[in-house]
């Protein structure tokens, strides 16, 4: 049975069952879910003052709940309701960025400069714009990993909360297979190989990483593999695949060796280098390919066309993906 519509007349109470992929939630998380428009606050208020009843008993905001159950809601007044912002368009650009989808999961193939989430100057994002594809409950999809800003390509989303949590979990592990293509300046020696190093914040500059010769408190192991696909004069096309999953690793990794990615700005100082003619001043790093256990069983495997700048740079210097 669905949530009470908030817009329409309310009867005296409703009742909720708790669907399969909802067991295990707290109250509150299930009450948020069920009404995204309603402040917490009126929420938590309905709950304490015994108004929500989980199969005829009073509950806790951290009461676990059981699919099957039903919980008895009061009627939500429209008053206390605040709708979220939606920028017009959103789930327009989100549909033409989906690469594949299927009942637990959407994968989206995402553009240059396009952020995952939110920070600060950021008013537009993966994140927020996933407000769109709220669906009748009011569930929102979730993310669960992430891109940095000028990375493009391949990004899960997890349409339910239990592909979300299984996801996650590939995520955490080393169970998802994740395959790069980045274009550099130079030549890696030997052209294909294993980097291991140790990184952390680089302490003369927060938004940065650096390669530190020796573990510390601070430093994480990051293990890159990498193999070279194509040349042409000056520069390389790279297939890059991270074992761990550290902040800007790949774009750490491709500078350590000594071939910075073209279009890195954090990476790679190009003042005393001239990009080719043709060739955008972007960052050229694309995540083409995902492989992982489905949560439905079986295996995604899904590969992402570049992006309409990278392409330009492949046709102009006449680079093959294609590998050996």
């Amino acid at each position: 049975m669905s949530a009470p519509d908030l817009a329409g007349p309310k009867p005296a109470v409703s009742h909720v069952v708790v669907a399969d992929d909802d067991a295990g939630m707290r109250l509150d998380r299930w009450l948020r879910q069920q009404f995204p428009d309603v402040p917490f606050g009126a929420l938590s208020k309905v709950v304490r003052t015994g108004q929500v009843r989980v199969d005829g008993s009073r509950a806790k905001l951290e009461t676990r709940l059981e699919a099957g159950q039903s919980v008895r809601l009061p009627p939500m007044s429209v008053a206390e309701t605040v709708a979220p912002p939606r920028a017009e368009g959103d789930a327009a650009a989100l549909d033409a960025m989906v690469i594949h989808r299927d009942d637990a999961l959407v994968v989206l193939n995402k553009p240059y400069g396009l952020a995952v989430q939110g920070g600060s100057g950021l008013s537009r994002h993966i994140d927020g714009m996933l407000e769109a594809w709220r669906d009748r409950k009011g569930r929102k999809p979730r993310l669960v990993h992430r891109l940095d800003r000028d990375t493009t390509g391949v990004l899960v989303v997890a349409l339910t909360r239990a592909s979300a949590a299984h996801l996650a979990e590939m995520f955490k592990g080393r169970d998802a297979h994740k395959e790069y293509l980045a274009l550099v300046r130079g030549h890696p020696v030997p052209p294909e190989g294993r980097i291991a190093t140790w990184l952390a914040r680089d302490p003369e500059d927060g938004e940065k990483m650096r390669v530190f010769k020796q573990k510390t408190k601070e430093t994480q192991r990051a293990i890159s593999d990498y193999e070279t696909l194509d040349q042409s004069g000056q520069l390389s096309l790279l297939k890059m695949s991270p074992i761990t999953g550290r902040t800007h690793q790949l774009r750490v990794h491709a500078a350590h060796m000594g071939t910075p990615m073209i279009g890195d700005s954090k990476y790679f100082n190009i003042e005393n280098w001239a990009l080719p003619g043709g060739i955008q001043n972007r960052l050229h790093l694309h995540a083409r390919r995902i492989q992982l256990p489905h949560p439905l069983g079986g295996r995604l495997d899904v590969t992402a066309p570049v992006s309409q700048h990278f392409r330009q740079s492949l046709n102009v210097l006449g680079l093959s993906e294609s590998e050996n």
